[in-house]
């Protein structure tokens, strides 16, 4: 019975590792997820904006349910569509990041934030958030399943499902920690003590800034993580000149003392970025004339 314990302990252990070591491989897809959240709910009632997370929260764990089984049976039966699949999804991103770089510096089109949401407003913020958040979860899941390649199905599974569980709430737990920032400092500033008033009113005053920041981080994101999945990508089906372009600029930077390290990562991610920034400007040129009409 001990024995069995320890062993079953050991495989708790093992499960918990190996989804630690997966999600760090997939951080940079999970800042993505948690600047881009935030958004949907600015402007919503404030009592409205937990409930809205909680939904939202709520559909990337059912998104990531059905994404882990998928991704279980391909790479079972058929591994080799999960790079194609992985790319589409960075293709993806990149559409997205330059299609807000493109509004930003055109400025042809300004989301208006929803204030005194109806409940189908309500419904249609959770379901644009719910369906950008399943592209996030796929990439999440999918380069944390490239890590456990060489495991059983079964720990596979289980990682997995940690994974899922752990990145969801630790991403919407940081989105509700954000979106009530400036609740938290309109309470403050009604205290007697001077020192929390004038907290209070930095808290208010910060919040748009770091929603704006918040903003720039999304779409940065975007073009980085959609950007280095398609160079990855590239070299894993047998093209590996342009990853192998971008360790060539970014390998002179790892010789610089006390930064080489850090200065080569930033090479290789605006390399990343560049690459995303390129591919989705030709996507939304192409897309434009459709989309935009619609979108107005």
């Amino acid at each position: 019975m001990a024995g069995g314990l320890a062993a079953l302990l050991d495989d708790v252990a093992m499960i918990a590792k190996l989804a630690s070591a997966a999600s760090t491989k997939a951080m940079g897809v999970v800042i993505d997820d948690a600047a881009v959240t935030p958004r949907y709910v600015t402007g919503l009632q404030p009592a409205r904006e937990l409930p809205i997370i909680w939904r939202i929260a709520k559909g990337s764990l059912r998104n990531k349910a059905i994404i882990l089984v998928a991704a279980l049976l391909l790479s079972q039966f058929a591994p080799w569509l999960l790079t194609p699949i992985l790319m589409l999804g960075g293709t993806y991103l990149c559409f997205e990041g330059a299609e807000k770089v493109w509004e930003a510096l055109s400025g042809k089109h300004v989301e208006t934030p929803v204030v005194d949401a109806e409940p189908k407003d309500e419904d249609s913020l959770v379901a644009g958030a719910v369906t950008t958040d399943f592209i996030l979860s796929a990439e999440i899941m999918v380069i944390s399943l490239n890590e456990l390649a060489s495991q059983g199905i079964w720990f596979r599974a289980a990682a997995l499902a940690l994974v899922g569980i752990l990145i969801t709430v630790l991403v919407y737990g940081v989105v509700g920690i954000i979106v009530k920032i400036d609740d938290v400092g309109m309470k403050m500033t009604e205290r007697d003590e001077k020192s929390a008033q004038s907290m209070g009113r930095f808290l208010v005053a910060a919040m748009p800034k770091l929603l704006s920041v918040l903003s720039v981080v999304g779409i940065a994101a975007m073009l980085w993580v959609g950007g280095h999945i398609l160079l990855d990508g590239a070299a894993k089906l047998g093209w590996h000149a342009p990853l192998d372009l971008a360790h060539t600029l970014a390998h002179p930077m790892a010789g610089i003392p006390g930064a080489g390290g850090a200065l080569q990562w930033l090479t290789e991610t605006v390399c990343s970025a560049i690459l995303g920034l390129g591919i989705g400007t030709v996507i939304v040129a192409v897309l434009h004339p459709f989309t935009h009409g619609k979108k107005h």
